[in-house]
C-alpha cells in the first residue's frame, strides 16, 4: 500500500477511535438536564414515566414544569430555566407537592387525639439522647395548637407512628437516593405503614446548622404523618424544600397552624397560639429590615427571608435566609456592599458578618465597636456605602454616622440628625441603599429618593416598588 494511502487510513481510524466514545457535550448536558427534570416531575408532579430517551409529549412536559413553577412562586415559563433547575436540585421531602396549606387527598386524619410513636432504630450520627430530644420536640410542636397528645412507646408493633432510619431501598417501594436529594418521607394517617416516617441514613443528621438538622426535617415529616400535605407558602414548615431554622427558638408558622387546626381543631389552652406569617411581596404596607447590593443584584431582607433581584428581572426571587446562609440569624437590621473588596456586611444587634458572594467569611461575627461606635450604640438601623469617597453611612435612631474606610475611623462632627441632612421626617430609617447618585431611604412602607449631588429628595413612593410592584 502506498505511504500516502496508509497515512490517510491511519488518520481515518484514529478519527473513528477518538470520536466514537465521546458524545457531543451540549447534547449530553441537555440530556442530563432533561433527565433531572423528568425524574423530578415524575416523583413530585405525577408526570408519566418516559419510556425511551425522547420526550415525545412536549406539551405535557411544559404544563408540568409550569405547575411546579407556580407552586414554588417562580416565573411561570414552562421552561427548565436556571431558577427552576436550582429549585429542582434543592434537598427536600420525598412526598409529592400539592398547592395550598393543603390536606392530603381525601383529608385522612387520625380518628383519635391521643397518639403513640416509637423509634425503631437510631442514626449513628448523633448520641441517642440527642435523637430522642429532637424527635420529641419535633412531634410535640404539633400538640400545642391542637388537642393532640403524643406518647412514646417501646412497642414498635402497637404504635401509630414508627420512626426509622434507612438507606436506599428499605421495603416501601420508595427508595432513598443517597446524600442530599430526598431527605425523608412519611405516610398519611392509616393502618399498617400509615403515619410512619422514614429518614435517609445517607444524610448527616445534626442538631445545628451543619449537615441536615433532624428536628426541622422530623417536624415537617410528622405534619405528613398527621394528614397535612405540602404548602406553597415558602415560610411554612410544610414547604417541600429544606432550609435550616434554629430549633431552640422555632415557632410553628401560622400557615401550618391553620392546616393542623382544620384537621383536629384548636387546643384547649386559654392563650390561643399564633405563629409568624410570610411577608407578601406586593403588600402595600410592606416594610424592609435591610437592603444592599450584591454584585449585580439587590438583596432585600425581611424577618427570616430575603428577596433577590437583578436589574432586568421582573419578578424577584424569594428565599429563607437560612437556605443560603444557615449560620446567619434572621432579622438582619442593616447591610451594605463594599464593592472595592467584593464584600457585603450584615448587621444585627451589636454584631456584624462579612459575605464574599454567598459565602460567610470566617472569623465572624464581630463587634460593631470595630467601626468606632461608642459602647452606648448597640445596634445599627441601616447602612450604605459610597464607593467614590470611600465613606460608609450608618443610621442609628434619628441620627447618622459617617465612617471613613481609608482612616478606619468615624469622621469628626458626627453623628448628625437625619432630618437636617436627608430631609426625612421619620424618626428612624429602616433601610437604605445607594444606586448611581442616589440614596434610597426606606421608612415604613415609604421610600425617599435622595439626590446626593443636589442634596434633596427628588421622589417619594411605596417601598414595594423596589420589588416591581405597582
Amino acid at each position: 500500500m502506498p505511504k500516502m494511502k496508509k497515512a490517510l487510513l491511519f488518520l481515518l481510524l484514529l478519527h473513528t477511535q477518538l470520536s466514537s466514545p465521546f458524545p457531543i457535550f451540549p447534547e449530553t448536558l441537555e440530556e442530563k438536564k432533561m433527565a433531572i427534570v423528568q425524574n423530578y416531575l415524575e416523583k413530585f408532579y405525577d408526570m408519566p414515566r418516559r419510556e425511551n430517551k425522547r420526550w415525545k409529549n412536549g406539551t405535557q412536559l411544559v404544563e408540568k414544569i409550569k405547575e411546579m413553577q407556580k407552586f414554588f412562586g417562580l416565573e411561570v415559563t414552562g421552561q427548565p430555566d436556571e431558577e427552576t433547575m436550582e429549585v429542582m436540585k434543592m434537598p427536600r421531602c420525598g412526598v409529592p407537592d400539592i398547592q395550598g396549606y393543603k390536606l392530603t387527598e381525601g383529608n385522612p386524619k387520625w380518628r383519635k387525639n391521643d397518639l403513640t410513636y416509637s423509634l425503631v432504630n437510631y442514626t449513628p450520627d448523633l448520641p441517642k439522647a440527642d435523637v430522642d430530644s429532637a424527635i420529641e420536640k419535633a412531634i410535640q410542636i404539633w400538640s400545642y395548637p391542637t388537642p393532640l397528645t403524643f406518647t412514646r412507646s417501646d412497642d414498635n408493633n402497637e404504635v401509630d407512628i414508627r420512626i426509622t432510619f434507612a438507606r436506599g431501598a428499605h421495603g416501601d417501594n420508595s427508595p432513598f437516593d443517597g446524600v442530599s436529594g430526598i431527605l425523608a418521607h412519611a405516610y398519611q394517617p392509616g393502618r399498617g405503614i400509615g403515619g410512619d416516617a422514614h429518614f435517609d441514613e445517607d444524610e448527616t443528621w445534626t442538631t445545628d446548622s451543619r449537615g441536615t438538622n433532624l428536628f426541622i426535617v422530623a417536624a415537617h415529616e410528622f405534619g405528613h404523618s398527621l394528614g397535612l400535605s405540602h404548602s406553597s407558602d415558602p415560610g411554612a414548615l410544610m414547604f417541600p424544600t429544606y432550609s435550616f431554622s434554629e430549633p431552640s427558638t422555632y415557632v410553628l408558622p401560622q400557615d401550618d397552624i391553620n392546616g393542623i387546626q382544620f384537621l383536629y381543631g384548636r387546643s384547649n389552652n386559654p392563650i390561643k397560639p399564633t405563629g409568624p406569617t410570610t411577608p407578601r411581596t406586593c403588600d402595600p404596607q410592606l416594610t424592609f429590615d435591610a437592603i444592599t447590593t450584591l454584585r449585580n443584584e439587590v438583596i432585600v431582607f425581611k424577618d427570616k427571608y430575603f428577596w433577590r433581584k437583578q436589574r432586568q428581572q421582573l419578578r424577584p426571587e424569594f428565599y429563607m435566609i437560612s437556605l443560603f446562609w444557615p449560620s446567619l440569624p434572621s432579622g438582619i437590621q442593616a447591610a451594605y456592599e463594599d464593592v472595592e473588596n467584593d464584600l457585603v456586611f450584615l448587621f444585627k444587634g451589636n454584631q456584624y458578618w462579612a459575605l464574599n458572594g454567598y459565602e460567610v467569611r470566617p472569623g465572624f461575627p464581630r463587634d460593631i465597636s470595630d467601626f468606632g461606635f461608642p459602647r452606648s450604640i448597640q445596634a445599627v438601623d441601616a447602612a450604605a456605602s459610597i464607593t467614590e469617597n470611600r465613606k460608609i453611612y450608618f443610621f442609628v435612631k434619628n441620627q447618622f454616622w459617617r465612617y471613613d474606610k481609608q482612616r478606619r475611623a468615624m469622621d469628626p462632627g458626627y453623628p448628625k440628625n437625619i432630618a437636617d441632612v436627608f430631609q426625612v421626617v421619620a424618626n428612624t430609617v429602616d433601610a437604605v441603599f445607594q444606586r448611581d447618585q442616589y440614596f434610597y431611604l426606606f421608612t415604613g412602607p415609604t421610600y425617599h429618593k435622595f439626590d446626593l449631588r443636589a442634596r434633596r429628595i427628588v421622589s417619594v413612593g411605596r417601598s414595594n416598588r423596589l420589588l416591581n410592584c405597582r
